[in-house]
């Protein structure tokens, strides 16, 4: 039984590989793209909103209020972010339960990358928010001696982060897979079920750690006078 989609090479040309997790991320980006532009095209401000437009004013307004809620800033430059995350890593979820359809977040590469998008955009909206000068004095909090503690820090929530996302949805996969063998007939309706609420929650979690380290980025100084503070 393989641990990870990773070893399953579709194509290859040269030095170049296309393996299965390469493959489900694509097509879970093809899926979203698509959807989202279907989605989009007619949106409408009347009285009669389409089902598809009510469940995405939804879905934005409660990312939205949430973010408000762990950072107490407005949530509009951290909303595309942290809702991409949540979106992708529950559409993963969602999309397991289709016969052949392997989740590209239980692969340790694609968990890593999840994992790095926010390490890099930790750093980002934080210099944003204080500037470059005002972000780096941070680390540097209480004193200068612990500067290679802060930086340590910041690089085991990362490892952390994705260690989390990769454990939960592979020990998903794996469970799934040892009880088939010994019930399969009763076990799968059950597990696939199981598995997605899981899989949500982790969704869920992923987005707000997320959020929770941004805003841990922004905590530096309190809010501007003026800025909603939620």
């Amino acid at each position: 039984m393989n641990l990870a989609p990773d070893s399953l090479v579709l194509w290859q040309w040269g030095g170049f590989k296309v393996n299965l997790t390469l493959a489900m991320t694509w097509a879970v980006m093809a899926l979203l793209s698509v959807g989202a532009w279907l989605i989009t095209r007619r949106l409408g401000d009347g009285p009669q909103l389409s089902r598809w437009q009510n469940l995405l004013e939804v879905l934005v307004h409660g990312m939205g209020e949430q973010i408000r809620e762990l950072s107490r800033h407005e949530p509009g430059p951290y909303l595309p972010f942290v809702g991409t995350l949540f979106i992708f890593v529950a559409s993963c979820s969602l999309l397991s339960v289709l016969p052949g359809f392997v989740p590209p977040t239980a692969s340790l590469s694609t968990a890593t990358a999840l994992a790095l998008c926010v390490f890099v955009a930790v750093p980002l909206f934080g210099i944003a928010d204080q500037g470059l000068g005002a972000y780096l004095r941070r680390y540097l909090r209480p004193n200068l001696f612990m500067l290679p503690f802060n930086i340590i820090g910041e690089l085991s929530r990362t490892i952390s982060l994705a260690v989390r996302l990769y454990g939960n949805m592979m020990s998903g996969t794996v469970i799934v897979a040892i009880l088939l063998g010994f019930m399969p007939f009763f076990v799968p309706v059950l597990m696939r079920l199981l598995g997605l609420l899981t899989g949500m929650i982790q969704a869920y979690i992923f987005a707000v750690l997320a959020m929770v380290y941004i805003a841990s980025a922004l905590s530096a100084h309190a809010p501007a006078p003026g800025r909603d503070s939620g």
